[in-house]
C-alpha cells in the first residue's frame, strides 16, 4: 500500500542558503583581493628594477662616451633632462610606488656598483636583492 503524502515546498532558497553563497562569495573575493595585491607589488618591482637599470646603462653610456674614469664628478643633470650628453634619451624616473625614494649618486660608479639607490620603507620589498645587479 502507497501512502499517499503530499508535501508542498515553497520556491525560493533559505536563509541558511543564503548565509552559504555569501561566505562563498567573501571567500572568493579575498582571495581575488589577495592575488591582485600580489601582482601589484610584483609589477611595482619590475618597474623598480626597470628604472635602475635605465638608469646605470645611461651611465655607462655617459661614462663610455666621455672616457670618464671611475670616481670622476658625475651630477645627474649630465644624466637626465637639458644639456646632457644623452640628451632626450632618459628623463629622470618616477618611483613606482609611494613609499620608494630614488637617491642619484655624484660620481661614476664602480663596476658592480648602482648609480640610483633605492630608499624608504618600501625599499626591501621592491627593490633588487643585494648581490643580483653585479653583472649589470
Amino acid at each position: 500500500m502507497k501512502l499517499n503524502r503530499t508535501t508542498r515546498r515553497a520556491n525560493g532558497m533559505t536563509f541558511l542558503e543564503i548565509g552559504v553563497v555569501i561566505v562563498v562569495l567573501f571567500c572568493l573575493g579575498a582571495i581575488l583581493f589577495v592575488g591582485a595585491r600580489g601582482k601589484l607589488r610584483n609589477s611595482d618591482r619590475a618597474a623598480n628594477i626597470m628604472n635602475i637599470r635605465n638608469v646605470q646603462q645611461a651611465v655607462r653610456a655617459h661614462q663610455g662616451m666621455q672616457g670618464l674614469l671611475e670616481g670622476a664628478p658625475l651630477p645627474m643633470v649630465q644624466i637626465f633632462g637639458n644639456g646632457g650628453s644623452i640628451e632626450g634619451y632618459l628623463t629622470q624616473p618616477v618611483p613606482p610606488a609611494a613609499g620608494l625614494i630614488y637617491t642619484y649618486g655624484t660620481t661614476v660608479p664602480a663596476i658592480g656598483t648602482l648609480y640610483l639607490s633605492v630608499g624608504g620603507p618600501k625599499a626591501a620589498d621592491l627593490g633588487p636583492a643585494a648581490g643580483t645587479y653585479h653583472d649589470w
